[in-house]
């Protein structure tokens, strides 16, 4: 468990044998902590309690069941037909028969800002997602790279991998605010107020620590993505990495403009998502802000490259779902 706490505040290295066991370890541990202290849990409350990880698990799985439709309404998402826009259904089955995953529907979302995600569930099939504001920011080389990045998110079933180590962390958040609700308004003695505070207390203090891990999990599988677009797409590291850092400096423009922050402020609520976390735009544009306009694709990338990641980037690393920029492309350069 050290050297796991100790890798996610360090330089993390994206080799493909640590990104499997990064994987397989970090699922590991939220399943292994989550059980040992549910036990506990359970022991010290009695049965009684156990009706409540069962409500949370079903809200949690009928949430992802229809989570795809208040995704369509919340950007709003529409599909695309094949003769509306032939050359990007077309890369889309491309990559997906290299990818050896059944093609997903193509969807567009009206929204400026340039992002791609991938999503579905059981009752709608997968999707693969673009912004109206990625088509018209980047080239179709990086587009291309983008889009092979989402599909690695299917093809690795990331959706319903988060979806479940998810859960975890919601049971005992409910634990810990129901037995704290619990001791401050029961009327049983004092010692028995005492044990749900201390419960309550301990719950919401493991919440923390998978929220941590689950986090730690998210960045995993960025990394992992990305991987996989670099496999599938001719010179991929290159066309994705200047497709982030494009990425990265034009959601900083479109959330400081006034005009389009209708098109930002619903993208909290599903930012995991996203090929890049609309929410770090403006500390990932600081790895841009001193490179100056002007600049080729590839000449910003190799600017970003130079910086150093400070300690103060690793730390509000660790509370983000995406990894820092400056650290992903120079993954992305390891594969090229």
């Amino acid at each position: 468990m050290l050297l796991l706490l100790l890798s996610i505040v360090g330089d993390n290295s994206v080799s493909l044998w640590k990104l499997r066991f990064s994987l397989i370890g970090t699922l590991a541990l939220i399943i292994g902590l989550s059980t040992l202290f549910f036990t506990v849990i359970m022991a010290l409350a009695g049965v009684s309690l156990m009706l409540l990880p069962f409500i949370v698990v079903i809200f949690n799985i009928v949430q992802w069941l229809i989570a795809p439709y208040l995704i369509d309404v919340m950007y709003r998402v529409k599909e695309v037909k094949p003769q509306e826009d032939p050359a990007l259904h077309s890369m889309v089955e491309r990559l997906s028969k290299k990818s050896k995953i059944k093609t997903p529907k193509l969807m567009k979302a009206k929204m400026a800002i340039p992002n791609a995600f991938a999503y579905g569930s059981p009752l709608t099939g997968s999707k693969v997602a673009v912004t109206t504001g990625l088509l018209e920011t980047l080239e179709t080389e990086e587009v291309e790279a983008v889009i092979g990045h989402e599909l690695g998110h299917l093809k690795h079933r990331d959706v319903q991998v988060m979806m479940f180590v998810s859960i975890l962390p919601a049971i005992f958040y409910f634990i810990g605010y129901s037995m704290l609700l619990s001791s401050m308004f029961s009327r049983r003695d004092s010692r028995d107020s005492g044990g749900a505070a201390i419960i309550g207390i301990a719950s919401l203090l493991v919440y923390w620590l998978l929220t941590i891990f689950t986090l730690y999990l998210s960045r995993i599988r960025e990394y992992y993505a990305d991987r996989h677009s670099a496999s599938i797409v001719e010179d991929g590291p290159r066309k994705l990495s200047e497709g982030l850092a494009k990425i990265v400096n034009y959601t900083n423009v479109v959330k400081r403009s006034r005009r389009d922050q209708r098109d930002t402020g619903g993208s909290n609520s599903f930012k995991a998502l996203f090929i890049s976390d609309p929410d770090r735009s403006e500390v990932d544009s600081a790895a841009l802000a001193q490179i100056g306009g002007g600049v080729g694709d590839r000449k910003l990338v190799e600017e970003v490259l130079r910086r150093k990641v400070t300690t103060f980037d690793k730390i509000m690393e660790v509370f983000s779902t995406h990894p820092n920029i400056v650290k992903r492309l120079r993954a992305l350069q390891k594969l090229d």
